[in-house]
């Protein structure tokens, strides 16, 4: 006797349904580790940006719980506080996000996802430090890093907003973030936050003027590299004025 559709359907979805539950199942109690052993692995993971930079690694993760006493390696698993591991981990001013759980096997999982940097900021007599895409203000780390360099008359308050929105332009700009090294701010005689940059290839000052309008400014100046450059090479212009909304100032060495 054949089996009907319906009956057909239904019985597929019962069996769907009976090997979600078995799944859903081992996830929440087979996988579960016993309270009664020992933590014997700590697995530490950190998660990079975009940046080829890595501010914080596994070993900074290991010592600074350590100096905590919250180490868990050795610890009964039932006494393992993945909470306040988490609560000291993101102390970090490096860490955005940390994710702390206890595994089969007596493993204790630790996932880290630090910060991204954008721009490195040297104000005037000050000690320098990163900003990241959100605005955040992070202490100088001996780190390696590839990031724009912006020095000169800057406030945390400018560095957090205006330069931590350039700063990310040009990490995701490939032709702006290869062709600028270094930014100048100072203010004008309003005291308004001014901006020269200074490019990889060619010794010319680009005073960009106010950041706003930016990228039409870059727009205009690539559109100028393109066409005029090529002719009369880069070394022709010691000064390239992009304040005006509707022309380009190039004064002549």
């Amino acid at each position: 006797m054949k089996m009907s559709k319906a009956v057909k359907f239904t019985v597929l979805s019962l069996l769907s349904l009976v090997l979600v539950a078995y799944v859903a199942y081992a996830m929440l109690f087979l996988s579960q580790p016993d309270g009664d052993e020992r933590c014997a692995a700590v697995e530490l993971i950190v998660k990079k940006g975009d940046d080829a930079s890595l501010f914080v690694d596994e070993k900074d993760i290991e010592q600074m719980l350590k100096n905590a006493n919250m180490y868990p390696k050795g610890m009964l698993m039932k006494d393992v506080d993945t909470e306040k591991i988490e609560e000291i981990i993101r102390k970090n001013e490096f860490i955005s996000q940390v994710e702390c759980y206890k595994s089969a096997n007596g493993k204790l999982c630790v996932m880290v996802k630090q910060r991204v940097p954008v721009i490195f900021v040297i104000p005037d007599g000050k000690d320098g430090y990163f900003v990241d895409a959100q605005g955040n203000i992070i202490p100088n780390h001996n780190a390696a890093t590839n990031l724009v360099v912006a020095s000169g008359n800057i406030d945390e308050k400018y560095a957090s907003k205006s330069l931590a929105e350039f700063g990310q332009f040009l990490q995701t700009d490939a032709f702006w973030n290869n062709q600028i090294e270094q930014i100048y701010v100072m203010k004008d005689r309003k005291g308004k936050h001014v901006v020269e940059l200074v490019p990889r290839v060619g010794d010319q000052i680009i005073y960009l003027g106010a950041l706003e309008d930016y990228q039409k400014k870059l727009g205009k100046l690539k559109i100028f590299y393109e066409k005029a450059v090529g002719t009369v090479g880069w070394r022709k212009y010691a000064r390239v004025n992009l304040e005006y909304s509707n022309q380009i100032i190039c004064t002549k060495r």
